[in-house]
């Protein structure tokens, strides 16, 4: 299994931080490592923004829509289980699963190789030991790295992350997928390409309740013993077609 590269010298460079305050709620949802979360957000307010990673109008709600919006979901994990985060990006949710939860282990996917380069360098600086990074695509990991969990935030429809986690999950494993508040509008228009794609549950459960407003919508798809992975439903070809175009993971 690889693990974290060297990160590159330039790759933390410092510039001009964006960083707001702690919350009171920060310290009650991560607990004894709320120091270290909060050298995360210093870095996501820094680096991450310089490098493209976050928007600089996101700096003022680096906490609450973002760390925050993750950090209350970290629970949900069984004990010293491994969850594979696709797409990435600044390490949202990976990292700070892996923040709030150091008896996790973490597989961030990542197919963007300067994102890789930023993830490697925050895994280095925060002297973090249950991070593994891929660059690479969902499909190429495939027979790579195997999990109870897979997660994302915010990379596509469920539809499409399905297919691209599925073949990732171990058997009876669960997807954990974090959105938005039109989660169940979402999960209904789609819920029967997840069963023909091997989902046996499917629901939508908030997270973060009298700490966030609004608390954390997750999508929860459990798989059977075989997931496959499928063709695409009919409303995702309808959407491609009217597009003109084919559906990609955000970060190509």
């Amino acid at each position: 299994m690889p693990n974290a590269a060297t990160p590159s010298p330039e790759a933390l460079e410092p510039v001009t931080p964006g960083v707001p305050p702690t919350p009171r709620a920060a310290k009650d949802v991560f607990g004894e490592h709320v120091t270290l979360a909060e050298r995360y957000v210093a870095l996501l307010g820094d680096t991450g923004i310089a490098h493209g990673l976050i928007g600089p109008r996101e700096a003022p709600r680096l906490w609450d829509r973002h760390v925050l919006n993750c950090a209350v979901v970290a629970p949900y994990f069984s004990d010293n289980s491994t969850v594979i985060d696709i797409g990435s990006g600044a390490g949202l949710p990976g990292l700070v699963f892996a923040i709030a939860r150091p008896d996790l282990t973490l597989h961030l996917v990542e197919p963007l190789a300067r994102r890789c380069r930023w993830l490697e360098a925050a895994v280095a600086e925060l002297g973090l030991t249950n991070v593994v990074i891929h660059n690479a695509r969902a499909e190429g990991v495939v027979g790579v790295c195997r999990a109870p969990y897979v997660t994302a935030r915010a990379v596509a429809r469920i539809d499409a992350l399905a297919r691209w986690s599925f073949p990732l999950l171990e058997a009876n494993g669960r997807l954990v997928a974090l959105k938005g508040q039109s989660a169940q509008q979402e999960l209904a228009q789609e819920e029967a390409s997840l069963k023909r794609l091997g989902a046996v549950e499917t629901g939508v459960t908030t997270f973060g309740a009298g700490v966030l407003d609004p608390p954390t919508q997750v999508m929860i798809i459990r798989v059977g013993t075989q997931p496959q992975p499928g063709k695409p439903s009919a409303s995702a070809r309808g959407r491609r077609q009217g597009k003109g175009r084919k559906r990609r993971q955000p970060s190509e």
